[in-house]
């Protein structure tokens, strides 16, 4: 498995196939995502916060190890307490570069639609505790998409135009004290070529969605 310096300087994993199949079950890539996005911790800790046995959380936890995706913390733990760190900010791989390999392809599919669940239980959780806001927050969140029509270079361009957007504004300094509250905040993007033989609203149950709209998140 490579390793670089993603937008801002991030370490960011390039997947191989077997770092692929490893972050392709389930649990392995709920266990990093915590450790990237809370800090190291262990097994134990891991353990209660996804309902599950620290044995499996270790286990899955030393699986994760064996690709490089995470390691022991040097500057945490004993004899009797081994806490874990993941080893990269970012992960990444072309998918493209696996549809030779059916297994390591396989993998791609198992990960994404991992990721995609998880993503779409941020939004539903959003959505069942929005009332609970404050208005300047809920002003602000939002959803938006649109239609285009570009070529292959053109779409990873703009993602990557994107990208830098959205790393210039996580590398901010803090607000002064007593600004506007602070929150950490999802950012999600998918972007997928169309099959214009197939209608945009038959793609989703009940065919509601309103392609090309401005939802919430339009400009003010």
């Amino acid at each position: 498995m490579e390793k670089h310096e993603g937008p801002g300087g991030r370490p960011t994993a390039v997947l191989d196939a077997a770092a692929l199949t490893a972050l392709a079950h389930p649990l392995r890539s709920r266990l990093l995502g915590l450790l990237r996005i809370d800090g190291p911790a262990t097994a134990s800790g891991l353990a209660a916060r996804l309902g599950e046995s620290s044995g499996l959380t270790s286990y899955h936890l030393r699986k994760l190890a064996e690709v490089g995706l995470v390691a022991d913390d040097p500057d945490r733990g004993d004899r009797r307490e081994r806490w874990w760190r993941s080893v990269h900010e970012g992960t990444s791989w072309s998918t493209a570069d696996f549809l030779g390999d059916a297994t390591a392809y396989r993998a791609t599919q198992e990960l994404r639609r991992g990721l995609y669940r998880w993503q779409l239980g941020l939004l539903e959780g959003w959505l069942a505790e929005e009332s609970q806001w404050d208005d300047a927050w809920v002003d602000a969140a939002g959803t938006d998409d649109d239609v285009l029509e570009l070529t292959p270079s053109a779409l990873k361009a703009m993602q990557a135009e994107l990208w830098e957007v959205v790393q210039r504004y996580r590398s901010r300094p803090p607000p002064p004290e007593g600004d506007e509250p602070v929150s950490r905040v999802m950012w999600i993007q998918h972007t997928v070529p169309l099959n214009d033989t197939v209608p945009l609203n038959d793609r989703v149950p009940g065919g509601d969605g309103v392609p090309g709209g401005d939802g919430d998140g339009a400009p003010r």
